[in-house]
């Protein structure tokens, strides 16, 4: 019994932390590195508030879904 308790108190603190979300900075770092392993170079990455109109491509999400990281070429 107390071996179900104990999972069920982890699973819930661990839904919650998920729940949160990542931190913009973190995730953007851990993107552009995704991107500069594959070569790219003169390229942009920026955080905005979910919905906000940009000129680039919407390449991850954080801050538990209110803000988006956008690429920008150039």
């Amino acid at each position: 019994m107390k071996k179900i308790l104990l999972a069920a108190a982890l699973l819930s603190l661990a839904g919650t932390a998920f729940a949160a979300g990542k931190p913009c900075e973190e995730l953007k770092s851990e993107i552009a590195a995704k991107i500069d392993a594959k070569g790219a170079v003169g390229y942009s990455l920026e955080v905005v508030d979910k919905g906000t109109s940009t000129n680039g491509k919407v390449v991850g999400s954080c801050e538990a879904g209110t803000k988006e990281i956008v690429y920008k070429r150039g």
